[in-house]
């Protein structure tokens, strides 16, 4: 019996060393089999040229976007026309993307395909109230096509033997639920393409962009934060009848005839606001971006010509007028020039419309004094706040102030560069004013 113990111990031991050298050679040769891991492929650059579109209520509103390299990272553009509005910023991590409108508050977020040659995602924008605006995003690499051939759609078209081209000045008339306003077209037409603009007694639609083919004009702009679209349809009698989308709820319609020679379409943009009171005085009292209350009273303002601007961040004539008044500031300080701007905001949180106004005065090289006026962009409560004008029809709205403390001339609205020589021709007027406010003796001297 013990013999028979001893073998099978020894059988025992052997068995088991067979088994582990069975088990570490199948441990060996599974090892061996297994695939290595894929390698895993880097995100193509994105840099180049994208055809981009918003989702608008509208219909598709193109815009061609411009992505660079810029040192290790990466710059963008969203270009209309002549002009390239830029993003602040651009973040990538993986297939996501996020392009930011830091200066509106505002920004783009999506992914990339795998290819590489999609992106796809949303464009949200703080809004009044503080409530948000949202778009579908989409681009597609390489595609320089601003609006889809009107074949490949399934839009209708207008009376194109009656209306060949849209190229010239038209008397517009724009209407939404809150009453009509007049514009004037200008449009630019090679082929099926269209620049322009629209010129409106608040301002202007800055770059448009688009075609006019088959009876049917197309045109849109964006540039992180103002989303347009315009349609229009030729008419039998050489009009057009059209639509306006902006941003995810706006909605207008607008008609437009051929402008007469010389004729007169848009009311003085000085005559717009004026004083309610005799002696000529403009007064106000807001908190600086540091809480501090600044009057009209202010040494600061003392014997000074004196440029009271009211503007928001938010606002693309302020952002097109902003670089001026920043060059003034620079140029004509030193001999007696203030300027104080007079910021409304969307949202009412004093901190949030604090840092806009900050990111809109770093982006323009602002030094002048800013001052945080409301919170909310609505012109008739903003004119509450103002009671020595008797309303406010346009952002930007400029009070000019002599050296006696008397106001001299209130200019509504701005005409940007999008208006061409309406542009130059505005600048031209705004300095020539400033320069003999200027000439004119400090009093008591």
């Amino acid at each position: 019996m013990a013999d028979y113990n001893a073998r099978m111990s020894t059988f025992d031991r052997s068995f088991c060393l067979a088994s582990s050298l069975i088990l570490l050679l199948a441990n060996a040769c599974s090892r061996q089999e297994s695939p290595p891991p894929a390698p895993v492929e880097p995100t193509p650059s994105l840099a180049g040229t994208w055809r981009a579109e918003l989702a608008s209520p509208g219909g598709a509103l193109p815009f061609a976007l411009k992505i660079d390299e810029a040192g290790e990272g990466l710059v963008a553009g969203m270009v209309t026309g002549e002009e390239a509005a830029p993003a602040s910023s651009v973040e990538v991590d993986g297939k996501r993307v996020v392009l930011n409108f830091d200066f509106y508050d505002a920004e783009i977020t999506a992914e990339v395909s795998d290819d590489g040659a999609l992106i796809s995602g949303s464009w949200r924008r703080t809004g009044e109230g503080g409530v948000n605006s949202t778009l579908g995003f989409s681009a597609v690499r390489g595609d320089t096509t601003r609006f889809r051939p009107r074949a490949e759609t399934d839009l209708s078209g207008g009376d194109g033997a009656a209306l060949p081209s849209v190229d010239g000045i038209w008397a517009t008339t724009f209407t939404d639920e809150d009453g009509s306003e007049p514009a004037q077209g200008e449009f630019r037409q090679e082929g099926n393409h269209v620049t322009g603009t629209f010129l409106t007694p608040t301002g202007d639609y800055r770059f448009l962009e688009g075609s006019y083919e088959d009876g049917l004009l197309r045109l849109s702009t964006f540039d992180g934060s103002h989303a347009f679209l315009f349609h229009a349809r030729a008419q039998a009698d050489g009009t057009l009848e059209g639509d306006f989308w902006s941003r995810d709820t706006y909605h207008a319609t607008w008609v437009a005839r051929p402008a007469e020679a010389d004729e007169s379409i848009l009311p003085s943009d000085w005559t717009l606001a004026r004083l309610t009171n005799d002696e000529g005085r403009f007064r106000f009292a807001f908190a600086d971006l540091e809480g501090q209350t600044v009057t009209e009273s202010d040494p600061r303002f003392a014997g000074k010509v004196v440029i009271v601007n009211i503007f928001g961040s938010w606002c693309p004539n302020c952002n097109d007028e902003a670089p001026l008044l920043a060059e003034w500031d620079r140029r004509f300080r030193d001999q007696g020039l203030a300027i104080v701007g007079l910021a409304y905001e969307f949202t009412g949180n004093v901190e949030r419309d604090r840092r806009q106004v900050r990111r809109f005065s770093e982006r323009h090289g602002i030094d002048y004094l800013m001052l945080l006026a409301g919170g909310t962009t609505d012109k008739a409560d903003a004119a509450l706040t103002l009671p020595d004008l008797d309303r406010i029809v346009a952002y930007p709205t400029s009070v000019f102030i002599g050296r006696d403390g008397r106001v001299r001339k209130i200019h509504s609205g701005f005409s940007g560069p999008g208006t061409g020589a309406h542009h130059e021709k505005l600048v031209a007027e705004l300095e020539s004013l400033v320069g003999s406010l200027l000439a004119e003796d400090v009093p008591g001297t």
